[in-house]
């Protein structure tokens, strides 16, 4: 198993990790959402990190909304761009531009999805070196407490699939039609399942991170935060 930034690719081919930046973050309207800063750092540089923080090269970034402040967030980040001008027609648009990005030379793509910001690099290597095509392991998707989560590793045999989707949807109904060529990544933890959508949201995560840092009840220091400004 890859340590996070060993920098081994997983066995059998090379690996790109897309990374899904262009949505409206319709749900946090006073701010762009990933650019908005958690523990001093734009949100979505956090999970580009972590994709940066794997064997998965190149990282593709797929920009649509605010596409120039999520430009400036990544700065200086060892990362390509994919712009898509259709962001506002849903979430497949971003993934078939995020796909159709890619080099032919890449095998595998690990998706990610821009407002996780507690996913790491050795999640993206397992997953990654979870596909195998020719034990008809096409699809990777990562399991904690008995539930998938993202992101979700695919093979080159399955990009077809991923580009033929259409409207506001991701790939979920791909993976339910494709069961029997899904592997199971055990993970840890609730980040498979942590995506930042509300401010309430943010903020209770940098809660969080601040009390775990100082070893403290996050949970007592939000409800304490809430009963102050109430």
């Amino acid at each position: 198993m890859p340590a996070e930034g060993a920098g081994e690719p997983p066995a059998g081919g090379r690996t790109a990790a897309v990374v899904l930046a262009a949505g409206l973050g319709s749900r946090m309207p006073e701010a762009h959402k990933l650019t908005v800063p958690l523990g001093g750092e734009p949100l979505v540089r956090r999970a580009v990190t972590a994709a940066l923080a794997s064997a998965a090269r190149p990282v593709v970034v797929v920009t649509g909304h605010a596409a120039e402040a999520v430009r400036a967030a990544l700065a200086g980040l060892d990362v390509e761009f994919a712009h898509n001008p259709d962001f506002a027609a849903g979430l497949s648009t971003s993934l078939r531009t995020g796909i159709r990005a890619l080099p032919e030379a890449v095998d595998r793509a690990v998706v990610m999805l821009g407002d996780m910001p507690a996913i790491e690099g050795a999640l993206v290597d397992r997953l990654a070196g979870a596909i195998d095509v020719p034990a008809g392991r096409l699809i990777a998707v990562p399991v904690a407490q008995g539930r998938r989560g993202n992101p979700v590793a695919w093979s080159r045999r399955m990009f077809p699939a991923l580009t033929a989707l259409e409207g506001d949807i991701g790939a979920r109904e791909i993976i339910a039609a494709n069961a029997g060529l899904v592997a199971e990544v055990a993970a840890e933890g609730e980040a498979v399942f942590l995506d930042i959508d509300t401010r309430d949201e943010l903020e209770a995560l940098a809660l969080h991170e601040l009390a775990a840092r100082a070893d403290v009840d996050a949970e007592a220091a939000l409800d304490g935060m809430r009963a102050e400004d109430a």
